[in-house]
């Protein structure tokens, strides 16, 4: 062999070790994140993560809640949030925020996400609101579809849960937010990505003629730098600390001290849980998607700080709920932000595969893997006779094959039957093109010099390299598009190819070169 073959040789060993360590080195425990607990890998002899499938788990493929009017014409000198209001207000049980207006080169929309607004509704908001519009449809636009789908994977990233998975797919023209979690049931799944997650804290205090008044003092674009949930040391519920921002602090330390929180009838004043919700006293309500979860009262070291200005420069502080399971949901929700829209779970669907049955998918999948392997190895032993042919040919069929598992190790893909179906054919298309090298080599004879040889590899190089052009080709709108489970099919397919072109099959002629030739 020359230098550069041995280098080939080389560096195909060198991958094959780096991704037999990606599958199979110990990665003990990685930190939880948001969790604040220790999270594992999966249990079985490989570091390789399996989605819903493989694993079990929920599905939901779901639309989105809102009515969109498109070609909106906005009056010069009318601000956005003029609009808002307007359409809020002729609107019932729709507030301000659930009003988006987005600018596009398609042009102006006007969209309501609410899950109980009809479009008969909207133009009736929007006529009434002197505003002059086009088509008024159901659904909602596509940035606020991307929107939801980024705020979804950051949910899931902050829940700490592996392998969930988050697209758009479109059926017949209909637009769907499709999320899968393996390892969850329906009622977690429901709890992390269903509900939008908008978190407020609204200030709860007597306004001195035997009223309460309610005033929101806090969005989630107040706060920054959001801690981990905690249980209370004391054993009495959990809490999230952060940070607010300095004009949020600014005006937090306003509202405070003029609505009497840090004054003596404030503080220790909040009678939550109470039968009568207007009557709780002096109370800081932290408000999740408009239920309040927990009624906080103003502290005694709080309260000084607010009052003296100190707060202003140190703008920390705690939010209390029940148990930790609901700080941990409002830490997420703080961390990832609240979605734009909810999803629509009575017009989608929603599948939940038992781990059982997954685990029967598993195994099935493992044996057709086998077979696979079995019958290729067979038909080359039977067609050729050499073990020096057929041999090397087998070992570089499952090179790429190991190489593939080590990338989706080391990126933590989770594997789905469609990846499973995209390494079967992965084994059969590399097969396929040893067996033209080795036929292509072979069919004039003996080789006895390497300038024979490779005059005869060119050959059937140029063959292998027209048909995996013509397979990528092929293969990438089914990667690039949403089109579900072919998805990935084709990302695993189109990843085997590139490895056996570059990679695999050029060292497979460098093998079977030196056991062929004798110069």
């Amino acid at each position: 062999m020359s230098l550069r073959e041995q280098w080939r040789v080389i560096f195909l060993v060198v991958l094959l070790l780096g991704s037999a360590f990606a599958l199979f080195a110990p990665q003990g425990t990685v930190s939880g994140g948001s969790q604040n607990e220790a999270l594992t890998t999966d249990d079985g002899p490989t570091n390789l993560e399996y989605g819903l499938e493989l694993a079990g788990g929920t599905r939901i493929r779901a639309p989105v809640h809102g009515v969109t009017a498109e070609d909106v014409q906005l009056s010069n000198g009318t601000s956005e949030s003029e609009i808002q209001k307007a359409v809020a207000g002729n609107i019932a049980n729709a507030e301000q925020s659930d009003v988006m207006i987005r600018q596009s080169q398609d042009g102006i929309t006007v969209e309501v996400l609410t899950n109980n607004v009809t479009v008969n509704q909207l133009e009736s908001a929007l006529d009434e609101a002197g505003i002059e519009h086009g088509t008024v449809r159901e659904g909602v636009t596509q940035t606020t579809r991307d929107e939801i789908v980024r705020t979804l994977r950051d949910k899931i990233s902050e829940s700490g849960l592996a392998g969930g998975r988050v697209q758009e797919v479109t059926s017949s023209g209909d637009h769907f937010i499709q999320i899968e979690m393996p390892n969850t049931d329906q009622s977690e799944m429901n709890d992390l990505v269903t509900e939008r997650g908008k978190v407020t804290v609204v200030a709860h205090y007597p306004t001195g003629n035997g009223s309460y008044n309610n005033t929101t003092v806090l969005e989630k674009e107040s706060m920054t730098n959001i801690g981990q949930a905690e249980e209370s040391p004391d054993g009495d519920g959990a809490f999230v600390s952060v940070t607010l921002t300095d004009s949020a602090a600014e005006e937090f330390t306003r509202l405070m001290n003029e609505r009497g929180f840090t004054s003596s009838e404030g503080i220790y004043a909040c009678n939550y849980p109470q039968e009568d919700a207007s009557q709780g006293g002096y109370c800081l309500y932290t408000v999740v998607d408009g239920e309040v979860v927990y009624g906080a009262s103003m502290s005694d070291d709080l309260a000084p700080s607010i009052r003296n200005g100190e707060f202003k420069q140190q703008p920390s502080f705690t939010m209390t709920t029940n148990n930790i399971s609901d700080a941990r949901q409002l830490q997420i929700n703080l961390r990832a932000g609240a979605l734009p829209a909810a999803l629509d779970t009575q017009e989608g669907t929603t599948t939940y595969l038992a781990p059982s049955l997954a685990t029967e998918f598993k195994l099935y999948s493992l044996v057709a893997g086998i077979a696979a392997v079995l019958a290729v190895s067979g038909t080359v032993f039977l067609r050729y006779g050499k073990p020096k042919v057929a041999l090397p040919m087998i070992v570089t069929a499952l090179s790429e094959v190991v190489i593939l598992l080590g990338i989706a190790a080391a990126i933590e893909l989770p594997l789905d039957l469609s990846h499973i179906a995209g390494f079967i054919a992965v084994i059969g298309t590399g097969v396929d093109d040893l067996i033209i090298i080795a036929d292509e080599v072979m069919s004039e004879g003996n080789v006895h010099s390497s300038r024979v040889f490779q005059s005869r590899f060119r050959k059937a190089f140029w063959v292998i390299g027209a048909a995996a052009a013509t397979t990528i080709i092929a293969m990438s709108p089914l990667a690039v598009l949403s089109l579900g489970d072919l998805q990935g099919f084709a990302i695993i397919t189109i990843l085997g190819v590139l490895i056996g072109v570059l990679i695999t099959r050029p060292a497979y002629g460098d093998i079977l070169r030196y056991l062929l030739t004798d110069k």
